[in-house]
């Protein structure tokens, strides 16, 4: 999954924490690459209970970390019915690239 402002892809994980974060964006999870979490406005969803932005959202629920208010995600029927999605430029150039380096093709 890219990141959702700048759509830069993950590369291969070092050993450790990943230096990406995780958030919630119009009740969907998205990822937030180490470059955007600089900027100050990353316009994503809060908790209404608390004002955390520190969310999760899974089946269909979007969670508070901070205080741990749970409530349905008003999207969670769209999401069994989602639209086609095609995927990002340049996202097969990517795969062929990894797949060569792990099966040690030149």
């Amino acid at each position: 999954m890219p990141c959702y402002r700048c759509g830069a892809r993950q590369t291969d994980p070092v050993r450790g924490a990943s230096p990406w974060q995780r958030g919630v964006r119009n009740e969907t999870q998205v990822l937030i690459c180490p470059d955007c979490q600089r900027l100050h406005d990353l316009d994503l969803d809060s908790c209404a209970t608390c004002a955390s932005t520190a969310l999760i959202c899974r089946l269909g629920e979007v969670e508070c970390r901070s205080c741990g208010a749970v409530w349905l995600a008003a999207r969670s029927s769209e999401a069994l019915d989602p639209a086609p999605v095609s995927p990002p430029p340049g996202l097969s150039a990517e795969v062929e690239a990894a797949l060569n380096r792990v099966l040690g093709r030149a």
